[in-house]
């Protein structure tokens, strides 16, 4: 039973979603990866336009939540960043920092919660997993395919369960 006397959520992942992660990824090309340089660096992403304009086009109907696998020692870097881009204010949800589960397992449960009270309008990821779990739980999806696709970040976050 969801509240409707609310907007209705929508929600957002961040990287290759929101933000451009290209000028890190050479962090999880190397072996052992390095995870520290690649977190450090994301303050210094660009936005991605398409999303960042959905983002601020659905705050006009919806409450925007932005739903992310990066590890919670990243919150302060990452509400700095979602503010300096100008985008709308929303709760944010991140993975626990020892949490190494694919992504598609802990967005999942966030969005299922979500629901319990709220209607989600959309999920807006670039993950296909995640993409693909969020439907078939009878989620409505735009896939984030505005940035160019990554094998390494893909791995990440199914393999390593670190974004």
């Amino acid at each position: 039973m969801t509240e409707s006397s609310k907007p209705p959520l929508a929600v957002f992942d961040l990287d290759n979603t929101l933000a451009d992660t290209a000028h890190r990824q050479h962090f999880l090309r190397v072996r052992p990866r390095d995870w520290d340089a690649f977190f450090a660096a994301a303050p210094a992403d660009p936005p991605l336009a398409e999303g960042v304009a959905l983002a601020v086009d659905s705050a006009r109907e919806c409450e925007v939540v932005y739903l992310t696998g990066r590890p919670a020692r990243c919150r302060r870097d990452t509400l700095d960043w979602l503010a300096a881009h100008g985008l709308p204010e929303g709760r944010l949800y991140m993975r626990g920092n020892a949490d190494r589960r694919p992504a598609r397992f802990t967005k999942l449960e966030i969005l299922r919660r979500l629901a319990r009270d709220r209607d989600v309008r959309v999920l807006v990821d670039d993950d296909e997993l995640v993409c693909d779990a969020a439907e078939r739980a009878g989620f409505t999806v735009v896939r984030a395919r505005w940035a160019a696709r990554s094998a390494a970040l893909e791995e990440a976050q199914e393999r390593d369960g670190r974004t």
